[in-house]
């Protein structure tokens, strides 16, 4: 089998000169075989960066498109393939969008395999340990009360039992950032696990132990990003002063980053996201880490349901892979909205692990072609 075309697809809602919210626009890449078998990727990064990237004319020894490098290769030799794109492409890639750009691709081949051998893919990466997983609901709060009250009513009404909020307006003023938890907190109640992210908005470590402690009495279960991944002594002050678990690690890439972040940050939960990470190939190897640092590895992953179908089949074929975010985006682009036309299916707080060959995922072509930008 070769690999005969990898096709970037660029997926936006709002037109180009507007501003794009989490969810809202997406880079899809399908890599086409001579056996007639397809398989979906995702980079939840910068769609117009990982497109050239992928899609780029060689340059010299270490500046290569990664789709030049693919073609003619057998997509079932998914290491090597991942080693050829790093190491011929390391000027511009070895992190950031680089890894995101291989990551998107590598979950392609990884499709493929699983397609090939007939199997759905957790059974490739070594067995299926569950068939359900359990879905914490995400959602951005807003200025107004209200609505996050009723936002957070309804998570709870749709029987997820773990919640997090953030990005929008959190960790910009610490009196909102106060209000905003205390109002959702009253809301779920004492039984729902509650969780927010920053998005490194809090900045400096003495602000955010500071915020840590006037938290305490919502019982948090983690608090995720409070500073930049850059931060090392930050998150180290933290980890040693604060009560909840500190959560972090959305923007690395690869093992060599994550084993920096596990043994000098110390966070109690770390979160690589599949489609930027390095794929499933890196993703494994990250999660050897946090095993062997004793951390609970909780994916990020608030993009379509691409993501999600390879995050839930890495959990399921993972030994503690027991929870999952899962984006409460309204967009057309995000998880069950419309751009998967057999999503992973969400019931009463839990997903189910589908045993369909591969990903298991096939896309609407209707929603490609309204939304794709050529």
């Amino acid at each position: 089998m070769k690999i005969t075309d990898v096709e970037v697809i660029h997926l936006r809602i709002p037109p180009l000169d507007e501003e794009c919210e989490w969810g809202e626009d997406a880079l899809v890449v399908r890599v086409h075989t001579d056996k007639g078998i397809i398989g979906l990727g995702e980079a939840d990064s910068s769609p117009m960066v990982i497109k050239a990237l992928i899609e780029a004319p060689n340059s010299n020894l270490y500046c290569n498109g990664l789709k030049a490098l693919l073609i003619g290769e057998n997509p079932l030799e998914i290491e090597r393939l991942w080693q050829k794109m790093y190491w011929s492409s390391n000027y511009v890639g070895r992190r950031g969008a680089g890894i995101h750009a291989i990551s998107a691709i590598d979950i392609a081949l990884w499709d493929i395999a699983a397609q090939f051998y007939d199997v759905p893919l957790h059974t490739l990466l070594g067995g299926k340990y569950r068939n359900k997983i359990k879905a914490y609901g995400t959602f951005i709060p807003v200025d107004c009360a209200q609505e996050n009250i009723n936002f957070a009513s309804s998570l709870v009404k749709k029987g997820f039992t773990s919640i997090k909020f953030g990005g929008g307006m959190m960790g910009s003023h610490p009196e909102a950032d106060y209000q905003t938890v205390k109002i959702i907190r009253e809301t779920v109640g004492n039984d729902i696990e509650l969780q927010i992210d920053l998005a490194t908005r809090w900045k400096t470590a003495g602000h955010a132990l500071a915020m840590c402690k006037r938290l305490e009495p919502f019982n948090l279960n983690w608090i995720e990003e409070p500073l930049l991944a850059d931060d090392r002594y930050g998150y180290q002050k933290l980890a040693s002063q604060v009560s909840q678990k500190i959560a972090g690690g959305e923007t690395l890439t690869t093992r060599y980053e994550f084993k920096d972040f596990l043994e000098f940050h110390q966070p109690d939960i770390v979160q690589p996201d599949i489609t930027r990470c390095g794929g499933i190939t890196e993703m494994r190897k990250i999660n050897d880490l946090a095993q062997l640092y004793g951390v609970q590895l909780i994916p990020h992953g608030f993009s379509t349901g691409i993501l999600l179908a390879a995050s839930v089949h890495f959990l399921a074929a993972t030994e503690h892979g027991t929870l999952m975010e899962y984006s409460e985006s309204p967009s057309l682009l995000a998880n069950d909205n419309g751009l998967v036309i057999n999503p992973i299916r969400f019931d009463q707080g839990y997903l189910d692990v589908p045993d369909r060959p591969g990903l298991g995922i096939a896309l609407n072509e209707h929603i490609i072609k309204k939304y794709q930008v050529m």
